[in-house]
């Protein structure tokens, strides 16, 4: 079984796989979040020996994959709190994301009314 969620620590770095094309066509969306804000989140004692999360549809497809070579475990043994920890935090981001794309896909000429009709309105909120 495929995951749905992909954190990998040594990149700081969150990714929600996309499926659209099959599960040998893996595609998704990955955000580095490694600005400042982020630092005590990374630094957490609890992620010291976490090398990568991949979280599953089901408890037994979670994998947490460890750096000093224990043995890989499931995400509800490795004790790592909610996976919303990390959800959450790719929302924001792809939220921020989102609303950048739309700010910037202007036509020239176009009134906002005629950017609404065309690309739907500002997106204001995202949740997985």
């Amino acid at each position: 079984m495929a995951s749905t969620w992909v954190v990998v620590f040594e990149d700081k770095k969150i990714t929600k796989p996309d499926f659209d094309n099959g599960p040998m066509q893996q595609n998704g969306r990955g955000y580095v979040l490694d600005a400042p804000e982020y630092d005590s989140f990374w630094a957490d004692p609890k992620f010291a020996n976490i090398w990568a999360i991949q979280y599953g549809v089901t408890p037994s497809s979670d994998e947490v994959e460890y750096r000093d070579g224990t043995p890989n475990s499931s995400y509800a043994e490795a004790n790592l709190g909610d996976i919303s920890q990390f959800t959450n935090k790719w929302d924001a981001v792809h939220l921020a994301q989102l609303q950048f794309n739309w700010d910037n896909d202007n036509v020239e000429g176009e009134t906002e009314a005629e950017k609404i009709a065309r690309l739907g309105a500002r997106p204001t909120s995202y949740s997985s």
